[in-house]
């Protein structure tokens, strides 16, 4: 056992001492950091830091300084998170005149150091304190990473007039957040969003002798020690919780906009100090948005509106109604515990509630007001931005909504600071958890006092409910007459009756004029397009084989309650009459993706290349959403173009993903009892007899990439008549992976494989992760194909990395 021991003692020695062969310490003039070569970083002689290229998606790095020893990589500086290099090819090379330049892999500068003396560079090195130096002769410092902070300060790191932090996310793309002096020389945290900067913190209501800060100092300087005590020259002083020396510490604006203190602990973060409450950030919420707390911080949409990006709730909300200066009726709703902070029309002092009301009645543009009861203060809304609810707050906002827009106690956002955290539930769309707070036990010397008076009110409640209950019993028997064959015993019915409209017949008979018009066929059944009583336009789909179709049904119904999202077919009702088993879904206006990609013919539309883009995030967003999300776990089995819709603007919505079996989350295929799909889309485990897991969609998935990239069905893609579609799937993906192996100007081939009706308008780094992310997605082995969560990732990570190259292109 002790021999052991010393063996591992002495690979362990090994290793680090190899580990510290092979770092390098300092970079010399005319020699390059290279973005492919493991050891093409530089290391701080104490350890703590390193310097090279990180990679910010597969296909893009940015040059950074981040810690060597912590759980997850931690960048503090960056140089060019503007315009990030591909991953390969690219490299940083120091120059003898000092200046240190970041070339992408075709030689072209994407960054720059500015050096401004005329002496001759030695080298550039990593200190122990996180700062990246060049230096010349007698070690003058020509040009250094503290002098251009990205979103961290480093103890002994200054924040001057001159520097500025600005929040990143986990891609180093820059925020709309800020932190730096403002006019008066007080450091400040700005929001700079359309040519606006909004000052948040200090709060700008207060005087300047209430912040506590010395305006317009001769001196502009803000600098955190090695203690963790930030000392600025606006007297703005703040200290860690563990304060002391030792503890590896940085000073970070984070995305989210509240500046922190960390402290690095058993290789983790953990924060020390902030500054201010998190939902009290301009903005966090977008416009219409509003935060609570869950009692961790969360988004939530103002009544009457509807989140834009689910994926993103920072994005804002945008209202489910048009609002109208032309003679429409309006009502207010309270928000209680509630502001927009900012954009106030105006501030009106010991006015009455009555008159604040009128004000913004009067007003076309008030959305709203906020009113203050102790003190009479009236603030009329221009815009619902910076949405926050807390008990701490004073006043109330009274929302402006069209009188049809109907309002539940559910929709209105309520902060729980010790109620259940929000979590992911298909079943409800803008619908938040209310605390269940236990009542408040009360003195029973009266109790006895009104016992009989509440005794007589329950029996007279009773009895109204049971006339209530035979008055619906009676209606529910005239009913059943015209609706024979439902299943009043399946479990859940009652569920899906109150989340879903249930159908007759007849209704639908008339509602599709006797399902005279037919808009698609599948293996499940026909769909036709309907038009309801409330004038809504939908796709009815009749279930084929009744016997079979039976068992699809009641399993879509137990599925579909919890289902909902931007890139599936939402599912309005269904019709179980007799021997009918009908779905009643969204109609969505374009049709099916095959329709449009694979026709020939001049007056279809083209897809160009940002849509096709579009197409391909969207559907692997939904089929995430099915994989990883729900409270269910849902495979399709059935993807194929046919199955894609696009709606008016073009986004995709996957449909028929209810029809397929549901697995348990531990992969069983026990309820798997025959092969689901179509040839060409079909993952070979479906004929070899493996287990069927959600990784049979990534295989689809895959196929659609393809297809997408091409302009054509793979089945067309073959050289003879008899050569098997399987056959060229494989070849195909075999020459996509060979090609993928080259480098420079042999990148070539990818304008030839992309569909050439695009006349090579497409874009050459999109393409190119499409086509390695296909071929990943189509391997034989479905443990080496990526989940559908990972596609997602790797084509946002391309598409902000390409935005971010065109902004700079455009700059």
């Amino acid at each position: 056992m002790e021999a052991r021991s010393t063996s591992l003692l002495l690979l362990t020695l090994m290793i680090h001492l190899l580990s510290r062969v092979l770092a390098r310490e300092f970079l010399s003039p005319g020699s390059s950091l290279s973005v492919e070569d493991g050891s093409g970083m530089l290391h701080s002689p104490n350890g703590a830091f390193t310097c090279g290229f990180h990679n910010i998606s597969p296909n893009a790095s940015v040059f950074s300084v981040w810690f060597a020893d912590t759980a997850e990589k931690t960048v503090v500086w960056s140089a060019n998170h503007l315009r990030p290099v591909y991953s390969w090819g690219s490299r940083a090379v120091l120059h003898t005149d000092g200046r240190l330049v970041v070339e992408d892999y075709n030689g072209q500068p994407a960054w720059e150091n500015n050096v401004s003396s005329s002496s001759e560079a030695e080298q550039a090195r990593l200190l122990d304190t996180g700062n990246l130096v060049v230096s010349g002769q007698g070690d003058i410092i020509l040009w250094q990473s503290f002098d251009s902070p990205t979103d961290t300060l480093l103890p002994n790191q200054s924040i001057s007039a001159a520097t500025k932090l600005v929040s990143t996310h986990r891609l180093l793309v820059p925020g709309h957040y800020s932190f730096h002096f403002d006019d008066a020389h007080l450091l400040s945290l700005f929001d700079d969003e359309k040519n606006i900067s909004f000052i948040y913190w200090p709060k700008p209501d207060l005087a300047t002798w209430a912040r506590q800060r010395n305006p317009f100092s001769t001196t502009t300087v803000g600098v955190l020690d090695s203690w963790g005590y930030f000392l600025g020259s606006d007297d703005l002083t703040f200290k860690s919780t563990d304060w002391g020396p030792g503890i590896m510490r940085r000073l970070t604006l984070d995305y989210d906009g509240n500046l922190r203190l960390y402290s690095l602990e058993n290789r983790k973060w953990s924060v020390t100090w902030i500054a201010f409450q998190t939902c009290f950030v301009h903005g966090l919420c977008g416009m219409n948005g509003i935060c609570v707390y869950t009692p961790r911080p969360a988004c939530a949409c103002a009544p009457g509106h509807e989140v834009i990006d689910p994926s993103d709730r920072s994005k804002g909300c945008r209202p489910k109604f048009n609002l109208s200066c032309n003679g429409q009726e309006m009502k207010f709703v309270k928000l209680p515990s509630t502001d927009f902070i900012a954009y106030d029309q105006s501030k009106r002092s010991l006015v009455s509630f009555d008159t604040c009301k009128q004000i913004c009645m009067n007003d076309c543009s008030c959305k709203g007001f906020s009113y203050w009861q102790g003190g009479g203060s009236c603030y009329p809304k221009s815009s619902l931005v910076g949405g926050v609810t807390s008990p701490g707050l004073p006043g109330s906002i009274y929302l402006k909504l069209p009188k049809t827009v109907q309002v539940s106690g559910s929709s209105i956002p309520q902060s729980q600071p010790f109620g259940p955290t929000y979590a992911p539930n298909c079943s409800a769309k803008n619908k938040y958890f209310t605390a269940d707070f236990p009542d408040i036990p009360k003195s029973n010397q009266s109790g006895s006092k009104y016992l009989y008076f509440y005794g007589f009110l329950s029996a007279i409640f009773c009895v109204e409910v049971m006339f209530v209950a035979l008055g619906c019993w009676f209606m529910l028997r005239l009913e059943g007459k015209q609706l024979t064959g439902v299943w009043p015993a399946e479990v859940g019915y009652e569920m899906l009756a109150n989340h879903f409209r249930r159908y007759t017949y007849k209704e639908l008979q008339r509602a599709t004029r006797k399902f005279k018009y037919q808009i698609g066929r599948g293996a499940s059944g026909l769909v036709y397009k309907g038009v309801l009583k409330d004038k809504r336009a939908v796709a009815v789909k009749r279930l084929a084989d009744i016997n079979q179709g039976e068992e699809e049904f009641q399993h879509e119904l137990s599925v579909i309650g919890r289902i909902y999202h931007m890139n599936l077919v939402r599912v309005w009702g269904f019709c179980s009459d007799g021997p009918h088993r009908i779905l009643v879904l969204e109609y969505v206006e374009n049709g099916s993706l095959d329709k449009t990609l694979f026709s020939r013919k001049g007056s279809q539309v083209l897809l160009q290349w940002n849509e096709r883009f579009k197409i391909a995030l969207g559907v692997a967003k939904g089929l995430a959403y099915l994989h990883h999300e729900c409270l269910e776990w849902v495979i399709h089995c059935d993807l194929k173009p046919e199955n894609i819709l696009l709606d008016e603007n073009l986004e995709p919505k996957i449909t028929d993903f209810g029809l397929a079996k549901l697995l348990n989350r531990g992969g069983s295929n026990k309820n798997v009892s025959r092969i689901h799909g179509t040839r060409g889309y079909i993952a070979p485990e479906w004929v070899s007899s493996l287990p069927i897991t959600a990784k049979v969609d990534v295989y689809s998935f895959g196929v659609v990439l393809l297809e997408l990239l091409k302009g054509a069905r793979v089945s067309d893609w073959a050289s003879n008549a008899d050569e098997e579609v399987e056959m060229v799937l494989r070849r195909v993906v075999r020459m996509l992976a060979e090609n993928l192996m080259l480098e420079g100007s042999k990148q070539l081939w990818i304008a030839d494989f992309i569909d050439s009706r695009l006349n090579r308008q497409f874009n050459n780094l999109q393409a190119r992760t499409m086509i390695k992310l296909a071929v990943s997605c189509v391997e034989e082995d479905s443990r080496k194909r990526p989940t559908m969560e990972n596609a997602v990732q790797m084509l946002l990570s391309v598409d902000e990395a390409s935005a971010i190259m065109q902004q700079y292109s455009t700059n």
